[in-house]
């Protein structure tokens, strides 16, 4: 009886007892399972949210594209330029209806801008905010203080594509393109000669009025021409 009990409870607590190596076997198994569960949540997870940002992204992409149509709907009839805001159209319109608004109350030149008006007032003020850095000069306008700055650094960004010479303002390209053109728009009231730059035609017209602006210290000869008077010097 006490040998049958002996084995009755040894079988019941071999029953029991968990074999090591068994147990890491299973557990092991039950940690691949697990890990294959939470890959599969991960990716599916993964796939919802990148489906679902791409299309908030898409979807937001589309609504700016919709705002930026509406709003470019402002268009010039004339040249097929467009603008978010009706005003920027109605200021861009004065360029072909040749509108100049803003008047000045010193000189009466008239401007098709405001901001165009307050540069222009800083002439009749002597206001020179602009100041270079380098050499110490002022200007009224933020541009000319970059086109100043251009002779220090040597920039010269408008090239002449017929023959490659460039310059560091825009203006002197154009007048230095009259050369290849042969367009001459600045006319002389008078006798009807024309020139290229108006500077010229300025030095020309004294021919007219009689000014001669280059006196001699020395002497008080004066000279309608600064080569002339170069020239003139030379004997002091």
């Amino acid at each position: 009886m006490d040998v049958a009990l002996c084995h009755l409870n040894w079988g019941y607590l071999s029953f029991f007892t968990l074999d090591p190596v068994a147990l890491k076997e299973e557990n092991q198994e039950l940690c691949e399972k697990e890990h294959k569960v939470r890959f599969k949540k991960t990716c599916f997870h993964n796939w919802r949210k990148s489906f679902s940002c791409s299309h908030t992204e898409n979807t937001l992409s589309q609504k700016i594209a919709q705002k930026t149509a509406t709003r470019s709907h402002f268009t010039c009839q004339q040249c097929g330029k467009c603008y978010t805001e009706k005003g920027s159209l109605k200021v861009h319109m004065r360029l072909h209806t040749g509108e100049k608004p803003y008047t000045c109350k010193q000189c009466g030149k008239s401007f098709s801008q405001k901001g165009h008006l307050i540069n222009h007032m800083r002439i009749h003020t002597g206001e020179k905010r602009f100041t270079c850095q380098q050499c110490g000069n002022n200007f009224n306008q933020k541009g000319h203080l970059i086109n100043h700055m251009r002779i220090h650094t040597g920039e010269n960004p408008f090239t002449c594509q017929q023959c490659g010479k460039s310059f560091n303002r825009k203006g002197n390209l154009e007048i230095h393109m009259r050369i290849h053109t042969g367009e001459k728009p600045h006319t002389c009231q008078q006798c009807g000669k024309s020139f290229a730059e108006k500077g010229s035609l300025k030095v020309h017209m004294r021919v007219h009025t009689g000014e001669k602006p280059f006196v001699c210290g020395q002497c008080g000869k004066s000279f309608r021409y600064r080569v002339a008077f170069n020239q003139h010097m030379r004997i002091h």
